[in-house]
């Protein structure tokens, strides 16, 4: 029997839950996940395979206006995401969006959408914040839009109608060889998902403009036979001020964040380890096309 694969594309705006529905999909937490705007800065491929198909998924950063290069950079992934993907899974949270007339008027989302050939869903998410009367209203306003195959009411926090999502997909999948071994869960590699983690734990301890200024660098990261794997890691931030934010009085909260980093570094790679945490200021980082190269947001021309 010929196997269905293919690659699916997660796009919306920021805060849309795309990456909570990746993650229930794959049944793995492979992309960090806070309740801050503008979390996945990178595309992140998950995989989920079973005996006759291989779903590669695409987790994207949102759709937004970009006000500095990194976000430009960010939007570039979603192009490239879009431009690779056999189906787009475009995912609008009716929360906040309630008959998606909003998201859909966005110049940028509608753009992308528009000029892709790849086959479409669009997941109605968060229905568990909404009605049944305003969801069915939706769905049946969204039918007729051609821009989509189908219209799936889903709940990716508590997992609702996911079935149905892996089956219109599935569905709508090209035959073709797997792409990757069927043991694969991500073409990412540990430090990756260990700058992400740490991240995310900036992310949740910091607030208001610290987390957006701030990068992760692995500098070392030394497995070892015997005794804890060694991991020294950098935070990159914008100004000084951000630096003592981040360390805190007397170091607190750098300790904190060590520690909470440590123990869901540990948790995802069912080992410890020893954790060092430096920070490091770089003036104006997330509009400096070199350092943004460095930190692996590339243009797509580079």
């Amino acid at each position: 029997m010929t196997a269905k694969s293919g690659y699916v594309a997660i796009i919306g705006k920021p805060n849309a839950g795309k990456s909570t529905l990746m993650n229930a999909l794959i049944g793995e937490k492979l992309s960090i996940i806070t309740d801050k705007p503008q979390t996945t800065r990178k595309r992140i491929l998950g995989i989920l395979t079973e005996d006759d198909y291989q779903i590669i998924f695409i987790d994207t950063p949102g759709i937004l206006n970009p006000e500095y290069l990194l976000q430009e950079r960010m939007l570039g992934f979603v192009h490239n995401s879009v431009k690779d993907a056999d189906i787009i899974l475009f995912i609008v949270d009716v929360a906040d969006d309630p008959d998606a007339k909003k998201t859909l008027s966005d110049e940028k989302v509608f753009n992308i959408l528009k000029d892709s050939q790849s086959k479409k869903i669009i997941l109605l998410n968060k229905v568990d914040l909404s009605n049944q009367v305003t969801v069915e209203n939706t769905i049946r306003g969204l039918s007729s839009n051609k821009l989509f195959e189908k219209v799936i009411p889903v709940s990716a926090g508590f997992g609702y109608n996911l079935t149905s999502v892996k089956n219109a997909i599935v569905e709508l999948l090209p035959e073709h060889p797997k792409y990757f071994p069927d043991e694969d869960l991500s073409d990412a590699d540990e430090r990756f998902f260990v700058t992400e983690i740490i991240r995310e734990k900036v992310f949740e301890m910091y607030r208001d403009e610290v987390p957006y200024s701030t990068e992760v660098i692995i500098e070392e990261f030394k497995e070892r036979s015997k005794g804890k794997d060694f991991i020294n890691a950098s935070i990159i931030v914008e100004r000084d001020t951000q630096k003592k934010i981040i360390i805190g009085t007397s170091g607190e909260k750098i300790k904190k964040l060590g520690k909470i980093s440590r123990e869901a570094v540990e948790s995802f790679l069912q080992r410890q380890v020893y954790l060092e945490l430096f920070v490091k200021v770089r003036e104006k980082w997330r509009s400096n096309p070199s350092m943004l190269k460095s930190f692996g947001y590339t243009a797509p021309d580079e």
